[in-house]
């Protein structure tokens, strides 16, 4: 492989201009993560009054100390949870990610019960049943934190509900996989949250804290007229030496987790035997901090991936496959930590001869068993009638077939633009990449604004034409400004985090340390073979 030759000067004012933009948005997502951390911090004083940890604090005393800890969906429920952007809290009531638990890759959710006593959101439902689906296809342990007031009836939605059976049926299956359920209940559970340890296989209660019913009493008592106090109805103790539903009682909420770290050291969880590197690992040549100012931030100005690419992999070193044919379409080899992966990504539209050569690339990193990273920034399949007569349709297919019966993992980073149809056959949320996350600058959409703006108002005037009638100038203005603001204001990277069309935003300064960690996950995930079975365990 030959270390790549850039042509960008960082010195240069196209490049700080690209790079301060780039900063602010990263401050921009920092903010909005801030906003929810303050919301949860807002409790202290009443976590403090019963002798609890503040969520973020269980997490901080349940991953090992130094170990590497990659947050998911951070921005769940922007825009989502509520329309007002300005008070809107992200996060989906649950802090979630991949890490270390006694020397164990684990998934980890925490319930963030600082915010609405951890009420269930939708946000939230579909956040926590994302990380369930991420640790089943990458063979992960799954720990999680609970405390959850349940359903918030105040924001009752009946899809919601019956979307959140879900959660369950996702706890069931990683059981019966062999992967270890860790549930901590840290204090009150109801409804579904009381199922989140009934489907676990270890539940570790704190004493006077924890406390999990189907109802609680005030819907006890509206539902059945009896009477039962929270303690008696479903505390600690009684499920300790009555129910059984809790196989360790802790003090307090660090004993609690300490608790969780032993067992996971206990059960002895096997190191995946993963073959070393055929080749010694070698950083960038090129600063992976450049990548702040490399990704052009205009959709429309043109940047060379493999500038990104080369900032990315081991000594900057890329074999490029088949440079001279679809040029507009990259594909090659390189190496991440001395292990070999590919890359799939975009300097234009894709072409007929862009298509067909990723498919053919696809074809060949399935036959050598190299993991796909697709690196997104199209405008999407070419349109024209010169291109509809080289058959961009049916080749087209033919890279949407080959991504789609793709064995490889894939790994989709969305860099700059994804519009169109080149959402789809760059292995967008749809297409099941077993990760996907999305730089603050990165748009997504069916197309621009502009453009969906001006096609209807093509349609417009052809309609008029058609009646004899006359074309209404204000009219069709006003229309075209709705247009392009409805299509701006869902394109941006944190609109479609907030809607969980990613695992989340990343910092592009962080991206190699990234997907080093993700492409080890999935090694590990290849190497391991859980003893899976045909039911989950059940409780006795």
């Amino acid at each position: 492989m030959t270390p790549f030759q850039t042509r960008i000067d960082p010195s240069s004012d196209a490049f700080a201009a690209q790079r301060q933009g780039m900063l602010e948005l990263i401050a921009d997502w920092h903010a909005l993560e801030q906003r929810a951390s303050d919301a949860s911090a807002k409790s202290a004083e009443r976590f403090a009054k019963r002798g609890a940890l503040l969520p973020r604090e269980r997490l901080a005393q349940l991953l090992d100390p130094g170990a590497p800890f990659l947050p998911l969906a951070t921005l769940a429920g922007y825009g989502m949870d509520d329309p007002d952007l300005a008070r809107c809290v992200p996060g989906g009531s649950q802090l979630a990610g991949i890490g270390q638990v006694s020397g164990v890759r684990c998934m980890v959710v925490v319930t963030d019960s600082g915010i609405d006593a951890g009420a269930l959101t939708e946000a939230g439902n579909q956040k926590l049943m994302r990380c369930q689906e991420i640790a089943l296809q990458n063979k992960l342990p799954f720990v999680h934190l609970v405390e959850s007031a349940g359903s918030n009836l105040r924001k009752y939605r009946v899809e919601k509900f019956i979307r959140g059976g879900g959660m369950f049926y996702n706890l069931a299956r990683l059981s019966a996989a062999g992967l270890p359920v860790l549930t901590v209940v840290h204090g009150s559970s109801t409804a579904g949250g009381a199922y989140m340890p009934g489907l676990s296989d270890y539940v570790i209660m704190v004493r006077g804290q924890a406390k999990a019913f189907l109802a609680g009493p005030p819907l006890l008592k509206a539902a059945t007229g009896e009477i039962a106090t929270d303690e008696a109805l479903g505390g600690t103790d009684m499920h300790a030496t009555v129910s059984g539903l809790a196989e360790y009682v802790a003090q307090d909420d660090a004993h609690a987790i300490a608790l969780a770290r032993e067992v996971l050291a206990a059960i002895d969880w096997p190191r995946a035997q993963v073959p070393p590197p055929n080749q010694a690992p070698r950083p960038p040549r090129l600063n992976p901090d450049e990548l702040a100012g490399v990704m052009v931030l205009a959709q429309r100005q043109p940047i060379d991936m493999r500038e990104v690419i080369a900032r990315l992999v081991d000594d900057s070193a890329w074999l490029d496959f088949k440079p001279d044919y679809g040029s507009a379409t990259v594909c090659g080899h390189a190496r991440i930590d001395g292990y070999a992966v590919a890359f799939i990504s975009n300097n234009g539209p894709i072409d007929p001869a862009g298509a067909t050569k990723a498919a053919q690339f696809i074809h060949l990193c399935n036959q050598s068993g190299t993991p796909i990273v697709f690196l997104q920034n199209t405008t999407g399949f070419i349109v024209g009638r010169a291109s509809e007569e080289a058959g961009m349709i049916k080749h087209g297919a033919k890279m949407i077939q080959a991504l789609s019966n793709s064995q490889v993992p894939h790994i989709t980073l969305h860099c700059g633009a994804s519009f169109g149809a080149g959402n789809y056959g760059m292995c967008g949320r749809a297409f099941h990449p077993r990760f996907c996350f999305s730089w603050p600058n990165a748009r997504s959409a069916v197309m621009g604004g502009e453009q969906a703006a001006t096609t209807l108002d093509i349609v417009a005037r052809q309609q008029a034409e058609r009646s004899g009638k006359p074309v209404d100038e204000a009219r069709l203005q006003a229309q075209k400004s709705e247009i392009v603001a409805l299509f701006e204001s869902q394109a941006s990277a944190f609109y479609t985090s907030g809607h969980l069309l990613d695992d989340g935003i990343i910092d592009p300064r962080q991206t190699r340390e990234v997907l080093s960690l993700l492409l080890a996950t999935l090694r590990e995930a290849a190497a391991r073979s859980p003893h899976a079975m045909q039911f989950a365990v059940p409780r006795f």
